[in-house]
């Protein structure tokens, strides 16, 4: 295994303790009895690793930490990637008490207590800073509970959330605070923490002097999934089944014992759920069949219903093939019956025929331009009377008011006869316009070749 830096082992005092009552503090539980990942949190911006675009030099969080001034702000970013302990660096940094909620467990009732024990300090002339983790599961009735605070200065608010504010916190609450995107942890930065683990005695597991194989740092790196609290248990549960004695070695065998599976990060009915389909569809309409079949698969391996995905699918077949292949519609239908009779994991097969057929068959979106031109139009305000000519004429009574009178059978005249066209289908006073123009791909092209022609007769008639 590389030698890690010299800064894994700095010996310099913290830039920034923790407060007694967070996380990082002190707690009922022995520290050497805490999981490795909560024994590793950074208590100092340089130990911090990763989300450069924010606590790099020259940039906003670190502005804050070193200037020790806070506004309320929300952390968006998937697990692991260090919004918990951001917070707690910021408030340290600040010199406010910090005080912790779980949107999870707790609520308005909690909230209060904190609200008047941060009146309390703020008559004392200390602030409060409050951490609500997991802030998109507060209801909207909760999340207008934290306003007025925040509005007065009473409560400096630090959201945590791995779902997309835009979606799960109000506009008013949003707009008073700042949202700060965090981002995956690459794999150097993945590494990074695994060797800082692996030799700091003080915290960590460098009192054992392990080994870890490169093959098994790999493994390590990519289970992870650029969530360091996922990499640090991984490593833990690697140790345990090496022995856990001083000097073990950590092979490849026990990291695949260790994580059995790649853990995804995904959340059926958040963010990534939606990210991931948008990257699924878009590369099927871009005609990539491999980068469709890895979306696939993610979203099969981290419990997408399968009914979502065929319906996308369906949909799909229609918006951007259409006419340019008539038989993507069908397969893709069959491939959602195939879901609705088999289930898991048989449909898997159907689901990967289906995408790689209509990832690799001719594209046009002419329905869907169609159909938005024909919105289009009705809302200019046309008429929209069917003419006489072209009424149900089935009941009594019905010639003597002009119904289907006039009306040419188009079948009395062969397809090439120009008369067979003649005939007029919009409204009356309403300018014949070209709705659906065919692509020049697939199928649609003989529909294309075949349309110009019957709109040359129409207009000729």
């Amino acid at each position: 295994m590389p030698t890690p830096s010299a800064r894994h082992h700095s010996a310099q005092p913290p830039l920034f303790a923790p407060p007694a009552n967070s996380p990082a503090g002190t707690s009922d539980v022995p520290a050497a009895e805490m999981p490795l990942a909560a024994r590793m949190r950074p208590r100092r911006l340089d130990e911090f690793v990763g989300q450069e675009h924010l606590v790099g030099p020259g940039r906003a969080l670190r502005r804050m930490v070193e200037g020790g001034v806070l506004s309320s702000m929300i952390l968006w970013g998937p697990p692991g990637t260090g919004k918990t302990t951001l917070a707690l660096l910021l408030a340290t940094a600040s010199g406010a008490h910090f005080a912790a909620l779980s949107a999870v467990t707790e609520g308005v009732t909690e909230l209060r207590r904190i609200i008047e024990e941060a009146r309390a300090r703020r008559r004392a002339g200390q602030r409060t800073v409050l951490l609500v983790d997991e802030v998109h599961r507060w209801s909207k009735a909760q999340q207008d509970a934290l306003l007025p605070h925040i509005e007065q200065g009473l409560l400096t608010l630090i959201g945590a959330t791995t779902e997309n504010p835009y979606f799960d916190v109000i506009a008013p609450l949003r707009s008073r605070l700042r949202i700060f995107r965090l981002e995956p942890l690459t794999d150097d930065h993945i590494r990074t923490i695994i060797e800082r683990a692996l030799c700091d005695a003080e915290r960590g597991l460098g009192h054992l002097h392990l080994t870890l194989e490169p093959q098994a740092m790999d493994l390590l790196v990519a289970a992870a999934g650029g969530d360091a609290r996922v990499a640090l248990t991984a490593l833990e549960a690697a140790v345990v089944l090496a022995g856990g004695e001083p000097g073990a070695i950590i092979t490849a065998a026990h990291v695949q014992e260790a994580t059995q599976r790649r853990m995804l990060r995904y959340d059926r009915a958040g963010d990534d759920h939606y990210q991931t389909i948008s990257a699924f569809i878009k590369s099927v309409r871009g005609s990539d069949p491999d980068a469709a079949m890895l979306w696939l698969v993610k979203m099969l391996r981290a419990g997408e219903d399968p009914r979502f995905i065929a319906r996308r699918l369906v949909i799909l077949a229609s918006e951007d093939i259409g006419n340019a292949d008539p038989h993507a519609l069908p397969l893709a239908i069959a491939a959602y019956e195939a879901v609705e009779r088999l289930g898991l994991p048989e449909a898997e097969y159907s689901l990967a025929q289906a995408t790689l057929y209509l990832a690799t068959a001719p594209k046009s979106n002419s329905a869907a331009r169609a159909l938005a031109a024909a919105k289009q139009l009705i809302e200019s305000g046309i008429s929209l009377e069917v003419p006489l000519h072209l009424r149900n004429a089935s009941f009594a009574g019905a010639r003597a008011l002009g119904y289907g009178t006039e009306y040419e059978y188009s079948h009395q005249f062969p397809e090439d006869d120009p008369r067979r066209y003649r005939q007029r289908y919009f409204p009356d006073g309403v300018a014949p316009v070209p709705l659906y123009e065919p692509g020049a791909s697939g199928y649609e092209a003989t529909i294309r070749q075949r349309l110009e022609q019957i709109r040359r007769w129409r207009a000729g008639a």
